[in-house]
């Protein structure tokens, strides 16, 4: 299964949206959380588009959206648009094949998209707009359910318009449907195998059987060990060196003293790089975040759900060696660096989960927000300390460079606002020339939760650490649940401090 087959100029259209989106801002590989929620935002508001068109049954011309010469200059009358969901027999690996069924029934295919099924990811599932007759559409659904390909045929029935709930992952075991909701079409990125070569700048994914692991990893499986090459080893010494040497003048004390328990317990040192089995182990007895391997394929949205169940989604391959100081994307490098010590402190965890939790079933506009405020936090943030600027993103704390230039007096520094932040252009091609800094971690979350009780979302939620779920608070029985356990809380914390006031 090779993403989405070329089978008509409607999946081309989608192609050259994405590729003119990505080179309009920014270039085709390169990436950032932003960048991705941007595209989701826009992509999505394109196909909202087709699929209202779409649903049309009158007549439907190539002025509304269709290539021309893909159909005629309108429908006849007695055409209609018909949404079909199709599931794969296990092992059915020709998706021409299987389009093959429907276009020798000479209905015209508008859209098309793939993905594993969510019930079974064994089987793949295909997403298909057709327009025809009703009389041409019942011939074609019955052949092609006689397919050997082809296990279910399901019509979408057309529904008036309106609001539909965005699915989030409400268990920590939901994450594994995360990683296999594949939402864009990467022609650069080859699923079927465990090595990838992007060529834009020189940069490659030099993985074997790790890369393709990430794919079938699951909730409460052991992360797979990797064996980097001397070559990746040699990489990882270099920026060790070099960002060790500037961590006691540059990086705030969190990062710090986490990275000294690092060193002594997680596996840290200069001569290779440590497994993300024991480094996620170590997060675990520090905070309760763990560490879930991935190919790079998450949405923004995706990604910053993670962060709700305390699960940090985190590479194992390793940026070219030519360019040790630099990566396109983000890599171990980076991850284990920068993010990982400052999640293993309390106060800083704790945020980066309240920001995970806040960005459930939001709509993209804010999803689009949220990467914003998580960039400006935790990849390029600054604090202050004893009086002085210190960083503790991740993006300065990977990057000897960003990290100079970061305290050199060369970027614009403004004062953390969420309102302001949350809208603020960025850049990813450069050191970073406009940088937030907070008072302090605990300034940092008051601002956020005040941020987070502005946005509008129709539900409020409780994250149960004991079963790792959400609950929607949307019933009476659900508060009193989290009452009592609030109530368990402030009665031991009356208890200890009558204790502390008690005479001696």
């Amino acid at each position: 299964m090779n993403g989405i087959p070329d089978v008509n100029e409607t999946a081309k259209r989608r192609l050259a949206f994405q590729k003119a989106f990505s080179q309009e801002h920014g270039g085709w590989r390169k990436k950032s959380l932003i960048a991705d929620a941007k595209f989701e935002t826009a992509a999505n508001k394109e196909f909202k588009k087709q699929e209202r068109r779409l649903s049309k049954t009158d007549s439907v011309s190539d002025e509304e959206g269709f290539a021309p010469g893909l159909l005629p200059d309108a429908f006849p009358e007695d055409y209609a648009a018909f949404n079909l969901l199709v599931t794969l027999r296990e092992g059915a690996i020709s998706l021409a094949k299987v389009i093959r069924c429907f276009e020798n029934g000479k209905v015209f295919i508008t859209h098309v998209e793939s993905r594993k099924a969510l019930s079974d990811l064994k089987q793949y599932q295909l997403f298909l707009q057709v327009v025809c007759t009703h009389e041409t559409f019942d011939n074609v659904c019955g052949a092609a359910r006689q397919s050997p390909l082809i296990s279910d045929l399901k019509l979408l029935e057309e529904k008036e318009p309106e609001k539909k709930d965005i699915w989030f992952p409400k268990h920590i075991s939901d994450l594994d449907k995360c990683t296999h909701l594949i939402t864009r079409f990467e022609p650069d990125l080859d699923y079927t195998h465990p090595v990838s070569v992007l060529t834009e700048g020189n940069f490659f994914l030099s993985q074997r059987s790790d890369f393709k692991a990430a794919f079938g990893f699951r909730v409460g499986q052991a992360i797979p060990r990797v064996e980097y090459t001397e070559e990746e080893n040699a990489t990882w010494a270099h920026v060790y060196r070099h960002l060790k040497d500037l961590f006691p003048t540059h990086a705030c004390k969190e990062h710090i003293d986490v990275f000294k328990l690092l060193e002594m317990e997680g596996g840290f040192c200069e001569e290779k790089i440590p497994q993300l089995e024991d480094v996620s182990n170590f997060l675990k007895r520090k905070t309760g975040f763990q560490l879930r391997p991935v190919a790079g394929l998450l949405s923004a949205r995706d990604f910053l759900a993670s962060l709700a169940f305390r699960t940090f989604q985190c590479t194992q391959y390793v940026r070219h060696g030519a360019k040790p100081d630099h990566s396109p994307e983000p890599d171990c490098i980076h991850e284990l660096l920068g993010h990982v010590p400052m999640l293993a402190d309390p106060k800083f965890a704790q945020f980066a989960q309240e920001l995970g939790l806040a960005t459930l079933g939001v709509s993209d506009e804010n999803i689009e927000k949220f990467a914003t405020l998580f960039w400006f936090t935790v990849e390029f943030g600054l604090c202050k300390q004893n009086g002085e600027l210190r960083a503790y993103g991740a993006g300065m704390l990977s990057s000897y460079g960003e990290l100079q230039n970061s305290l050199s007096g060369a970027p614009t520094v403004k004062e953390f606002d969420p309102m302001v932040t949350a809208v603020q252009e960025y850049k990813d091609d450069d050191f970073q020339p406009i940088l937030f800094v907070v008072e302090s971690f605990e300034d940092m979350m008051t601002k956020m939760r005040q941020y987070v009780a502005s946005i509008d979302r129709e539900f409020d939620l409780s994250y149960d650490p004991y079963t790792q779920s959400v609950k929607i608070l949307d019933h009476n029985s659900a508060l009193e649940e989290v009452a009592g356990g609030l109530q368990h809380d402030v009665n031991m914390l009356v208890h200890v401090m009558n204790r502390f006031n008690r005479p001696v």
